[in-house]
């Protein structure tokens, strides 16, 4: 790793034999951090004398918080390696803080962090036909390793998954040659260790994220939400939190948990919202006023939606976010610190203020029947979002979210359970051409739809797939059927099946629908922390 100009940087890179020389005071969780190491990783691994990279191996990559805690997972699983939950979870905060990702590396990639379900990825054909055929191409994206290390990489490949080359896709080339000479220099040149993004934001000051956040999100089957995170500082980047709101039908929502954040914006945050256990995995912004990504279910993923939060003045968002010609409709302003008048744009006439606090203002709003169809931007007071209101004459076309997806058949009595998968509509008005499905369509938002299932092809109609891969909900939530043989079908198959998605949005007078593929099929027996 190269050296810059900051002490501390210096301070915790530089160790090895100037620290052990008694010439290099170590922050404490440094010191511990290192202790560490040495204790328990060196019957392995060297220390090599060098102060930037001090330890063979370990010191010449860069992860992610869940790529440190995978592999020190794989170190216990397959390397004997002993260390306790605390040591752990020592190890990964000092390898992050030290040898993570800067926020523009991880830009695109987040879905992967997320847990973003039914994400269809787009990589380098090289990397398709040598990486991608197993794992997520975001998983290698979130790394940086020397050109020698990426090589190792290959190499452990080899050894530890020796069927890689008889692979389809695979064993039609010289897999290996082309592993070692074409991708790792292309690896090291796409995902270099060194970067300028790294060390420039190693040299920032990271912001102290405590106080309290107007927190706006969504929840499958429950709807958008809006709340105030208080975080309280309990350790050095650690956070206690306590999370109250409403969901937009007004029932009540409320939770605590603990935060710990890595490298300076990455949020890791697990709670208990009335009953249920959630993650957040967040990145603040460089300002420390936002956080933004994705809050889901521990124990199911795929129930899970994105949220934004914010501590500086700033709407987070506009529910619903449309409003038709003509129409009357009551509107909630999301934010924080919104204090002032509120002005919706070109052709809508405010009516009453319904209710308003700090974080939120609900209104009662008309639109003109002349009003211009386009995107208007909301103001309270000083504070804007553009584009934050559509105004429209009719939904043209309706998009269903995912637009591919994978459901899981499982359970009836087996250890893993069903993965489910969940949808949303999104409503689209004709542009200035009149002609749906053109770039000119504007985008309207989350719409309530109807939801429906189909068979995807004349296969799926001919094994009665509809009847036999599970059911989808009012919410558009989608659960499979029970995993094992089931005598009814064909050879006795499993619940699997080939699905299309339909959601049906009611305009006025008008329906419009659109379809989502749904594939259902085996369960998963192996998940990795990060796919």
């Amino acid at each position: 790793m190269a050296l810059n100009n900051n002490k501390t940087t210096r301070a915790l890179l530089g160790t090895g034999a100037l620290a052990l020389a008694g010439l290099v005071t170590l922050p404490a969780q440094a010191a511990d951090a290192e202790r560490i190491i040495r204790d328990r990783c060196l019957s392995c691994h060297t220390e090599t004398g060098e102060a930037a990279t001090p330890f063979s191996r370990i010191s010449e990559q860069r992860k992610t918080p869940e790529g440190w805690m995978m592999t020190i997972s794989r170190m216990q699983q397959q390397r004997g390696l002993v260390i306790s939950p605390e040591e752990k979870r020592t190890l990964v905060k000092y390898l992050a803080d030290n040898q993570g990702l800067a926020p523009s590396e991880t830009a695109g990639l987040r879905y992967l962090l997320e847990k973003e379900p039914n994400v269809v990825e787009s990589f380098d054909q090289l990397l398709q036909e040598t990486c991608v055929r197993c794992h997520s191409g975001a998983r290698i994206a979130l790394q940086r390793r020397t050109e020698d290390e990426w090589k190792h990489l290959i190499h452990f490949h080899m050894g530890q998954f020796p069927t890689a080359e008889l692979h389809a896709g695979a064993r039609d080339r010289a897999w290996f040659d082309i592993a070692l000479t074409n991708v790792a220099p292309k690896l090291a040149k796409d995902y270099p260790f060194n970067s300028d993004a790294w060390n420039s934001w190693q040299k920032v000051t990271k912001k102290d994220l405590t106080g309290n956040w107007a927190m706006h999100g969504y929840v499958p089957g429950k709807g958008t939400f809006d709340a105030t995170l208080r975080a309280t500082k309990t350790a050095n980047d650690s956070y206690a939190l306590v999370l109250e709101g409403h969901y937009a039908d007004g029932t009540p929502l409320s939770g605590k948990g603990r935060a710990v954040v890595y490298a300076g914006y990455e949020w890791r945050a697990s709670l208990s919202i009335d009953g249920v256990k959630v993650r957040q995995v967040l990145a603040a912004s460089a300002d420390g006023k936002s956080l933004e990504g994705r809050m889901f279910e521990r124990d199911d993923e795929i129930i899970g939606g994105s949220v934004k939060a914010v501590k500086g003045t700033a709407i987070t968002a506009v529910t619903p976010s449309y409003i038709k010609r003509g129409e009357r409709k009551l509107l909630t302003i999301s934010g924080n610190n919104l204090k002032g008048n509120v002005k919706l744009g070109s052709g809508l006439k405010l009516l009453n203020v319904v209710s308003r606090d700090a974080n939120r203002v609900v209104v009662l709003a008309e639109a003109s029947k002349n009003a211009a169809v386009g995107a208007n931007t909301v103001k309270v007071g000083s504070t804007s979002a553009n584009n934050a209101l559509a105004v429209y004459d009719a939904v043209a076309r309706v998009e269903i979210t995912p637009s591919d997806s994978i459901a899981r058949i499982g359970g009836a009595g087996g250890p893993i359970p069903k993965q489910k998968s969940a949808y949303r509509a999104v409503g689209y008005a004709a542009g200035a051409d009149g002609k749906p499905g053109t770039e000119d369509d504007l985008r309207l938002g989350y719409m309530p739809a109807a939801w429906t299932l189909k068979p995807f092809d004349e296969i799926a109609e001919h094994d009665n797939d509809i009847k036999y891969a599970g059911s989808i909900d009012k919410d558009g939530i989608f659960t499979p059927s029970d995993a094992g043989l089931n005598p009814e079908r064909k050879m006795s198959t499993n619940n699997v099946g080939n699905l299309s998605v339909v959601g049906t949005v009611v305009d006025g007078g008008n329906s419009v629908q659109g379809e989502a593929h749904l594939l259902v099929t085996v369960q998963k027996f192996v998940k990795p922390v990060i796919e």
